[in-house]
């Protein structure tokens, strides 16, 4: 049986991200995904190497990786739509679930038990430490999020100022020392022009 599996999840270059607003650097959900990966990545090690921590650092990558994956059928809902009223992102929650079963569907039989927890919300709880996991991906999300509105700001866009604002709110109410780490150690350079990068 042919699996269009694939077909769909290269389909999330394709959907735009920040539909809402004016971007000067445009970004799509695959590069958004990619991104967050790198970034659960780096704040697993960090909780690893600098605070002592155990944290399964290849499988919340993997986590990370497919946090996105349903959109290829619902698209980039933007997060003041989705988070409006309860209503709404109780329906959103219902069809994201609903594209997650789908997807999983397309694939051969023999692998869905692999690729289930890391598609459908619903069975990541079926790991104990998926919980634990996915909280870094949150915070990878939010930080991706956060480094856009840096981005943009960084190339005279305004139009991102209150969304870097709410965003870093968010994320300061996370309060991981490894999210603030990252914010110290590694973020400030993104707002450093190729010149000053090479200084």
């Amino acid at each position: 049986m042919e699996s269009h599996f694939f077909a769909y999840m290269y389909r999330l270059r394709l959907i735009e991200r920040w539909s809402l607003m004016r971007n000067v650097v445009k970004e799509n959900v695959a590069e958004h995904s990619f991104h967050v990966a790198l970034l659960t990545h780096m704040l697993c090690t960090i909780a690893n190497e600098i605070f002592g921590k155990s944290v399964d650092t290849d499988r919340a990558v993997s986590l990370a990786l497919f946090h996105d994956a349903t959109e290829t059928f619902t698209g980039d809902i933007p997060t003041p739509v989705k988070h409006h009223n309860a209503k709404i992102l109780s329906n959103f929650r219902e069809i994201e679930h609903m594209a997650a079963e789908r997807l999983l569907d397309m694939l051969p039989a023999a692998l869905k038990r692999a690729y289930e927890p890391l598609i459908v919300p619903a069975n990541n709880a079926a790991s104990p430490h998926s919980g634990e996991l996915m909280r870094y991906v949150k915070a990878a999300d939010l930080l991706d999020a956060y480094l856009k509105c840096v981005t943009e700001l960084s190339a005279g866009n305004r139009e991102f100022t209150v969304a870097k604002r709410q965003i870093g709110q968010s994320i300061e109410q996370l309060n991981m020392p490894e999210v603030r780490y990252f914010l110290e150690h590694l973020a400030p350079s993104l707002e450093k022009t190729l010149d000053e990068l090479s200084e």
